[in-house]
């Protein structure tokens, strides 16, 4: 199934950089708009509102479903600047409605970290300025938040004012040291079967739900709703993330907070990548994460050190090992706080590893750079090398998200798109052409290096603003010059 929207293209003029970066974009953009835009079935319409004109984003590859994480993270990547309707029938997918009728994430098995919709939904309405989907996903989020508020498993813990339940996307048990994990895994490969992984919590979880409250004052705000105590809800879990998970020996945050009151002071991609995004961390705290975190030699790993229970030669499935989705929220953050140096890097990494493995696969391995699916279960009958799927979307929409928030710069808000772009020594300059924000169709172009903006010109007139109005119409020119 294909989509109708346009695509746009990306060209360097410095020829190696084409060669790599501009190869790998148009790869990108078949990968989400044709290779994993599909039809879809009844279990996926459980909320009325998708459109049965339109097709939905599934995982990958090796995954037919959208699943909750996965729509989110590919619309808040790339389709809901690419492909509006897609990405909204993407993230009504995984909405459905109670027995009274009401609207709510779908409440499957993975439910802790469920409020990440409401990163996806708000940034999907930025990008269209889309008010009656704003609305109806207002409802889903303030029920859906209300739901993880009362709930007796992945809900909050009075005592430290955070939110129980596993980190982002680490739903296997390799994700997890030991004690919470045993070294035999003895419980089987899901982490919500160890308990204390399930009443433990994590950087990662509590920056989202952060985030979610933080989204859906914004949300009450824009459309004149009860705010419900959205922002100091926000307020309260920043203070409880900084009081429980910083600290000031590594520089950097823990990536755990064990029921007992017991810190990890291990490292989470995801986690530090949010701490970034989200305003988490202050400007002491980003810079000192950002110089102390621990990357491979392929990119940022999900989590670090690696556990005794696994090896290099045997690594684990979420432990010392590359995830393109991790690489690609860490490049975000970093361009987002003017690294341009690790930008480039991280984005360099991811595509190299596309290039040299031929395709957007899953996970690689951090040393080598190969395929590698990780293991699970260390020893007995669970140990088995599990596949590294192909086609993953979110490794796909991870690059186009480093070409299009990274190394452009889009900033979206209610006003419109704004631009702090940040351009690496080398890449030479850049054209985006045929890119579609709203209603109007953009041609940019990026010359010299660095991420200082010195000069700024919409349609060929200097314009001092570094961005356009969302009420933008018809085709136009932007060229960028910046230094360093």
């Amino acid at each position: 199934m294909t989509t109708t929207d346009s695509r746009p293209t990306l060209r360097f003029e410095d020829p190696e950089s084409q060669a790599l970066y501009g190869a790998i974009y148009p790869a990108a953009l078949e990968n989400l708009l044709v290779t994993n835009t599909v039809r879809f079935g009844d279990v996926h319409s459980r909320s009325g509102l998708m459109d049965p004109a339109v097709g939905m984003v599934r995982a990958g590859g090796g995954y037919e479903q959208p699943w909750t994480r996965d729509a989110t993270i590919n619309s808040w990547n790339a389709t809901s600047l690419l492909a509006p309707a897609l990405a909204a029938n993407t993230l009504w997918a995984v909405v459905e409605k109670d027995a009274a009728g009401k609207l709510r994430v779908q409440q499957d098995s993975q439910q802790w970290d469920q409020v990440v919709w409401t990163v996806g939904a708000w940034h999907h309405y930025l990008v269209t300025g889309d008010r009656n989907f704003l609305q109806t996903a207002y409802d889903v989020v303030t029920n859906t938040l209300a739901l993880r508020e009362q709930a007796a498993v992945f809900g909050p813990d009075a005592r430290y004012g955070l939110f129980t339940g596993p980190s982002f996307f680490n739903d296997g048990v390799s994700g997890f040291p030991a004690p919470t994990a045993d070294e035999g895994e003895s419980r089987g490969s899901e982490s919500t079967s160890y308990p204390d992984v399930v009443s433990a919590m994590y950087l990662s979880t509590n920056a989202l739900y952060y985030a979610a409250y933080s989204r859906a004052a914004e949300m009450a705000d824009t459309l004149g709703r009860p705010a419900d105590g959205h922002r100091a809800k926000a307020v309260a879990i920043r203070q409880a993330v900084n009081e429980h998970f910083w600290n000031p020996r590594t520089g950097s945050y823990n990536y755990q907070l064990t029921a007992d009151g017991s810190p990890g002071a291990y490292q989470e991609g995801t986690g530090l990548a949010f701490a970034l995004l989200f305003g988490i961390a202050d400007g002491a705290q980003a810079s000192a994460l950002i110089s102390n975190a621990h990357r491979m030699r392929w990119g940022m790993p999900d989590t670090y050190p690696q556990w005794d229970r696994y090896s290099s030669a045997e690594p684990g499935r979420h432990n010392a090992i590359v995830w393109p989705l991790v690489q690609g929220l860490w490049a975000k953050g970093l361009a987002r706080h003017g690294e341009v140096e690790g930008f480039a890097t991280e984005t360099r990494l991811l595509a190299e590893l596309v290039r040299d493995s031929g395709g957007f696969w899953e996970i690689y391995d951090g040393n080598s750079g190969a395929v590698e699916g990780g293991y699970q279960g260390a020893t007995g009958v669970l140990k088995r090398r599990w596949d590294s799927e192909p086609d993953q979307t979110w490794s796909a929409t991870a690059f186009i998200d480093m070409m299009h928030t990274g190394l452009f710069g889009m900033v979206f808000d209610d006003r419109g798109l704004t631009f702090a772009p940040a351009l690496p020594s080398g890449w030479g300059d850049v054209t985006l052409s045929g890119l579609r924000y709203r209603d109007a169709g953009l041609t940019m172009t990026l010359r010299g290096a660095g991420k200082v903006i010195r000069s700024f010109e919409l349609d060929g007139s200097p314009c001092g603003e570094f961005g356009i109005p969302a009420s933008l119409h018809g085709d136009h020119t932007i060229e960028i010059t910046l230094d360093t």
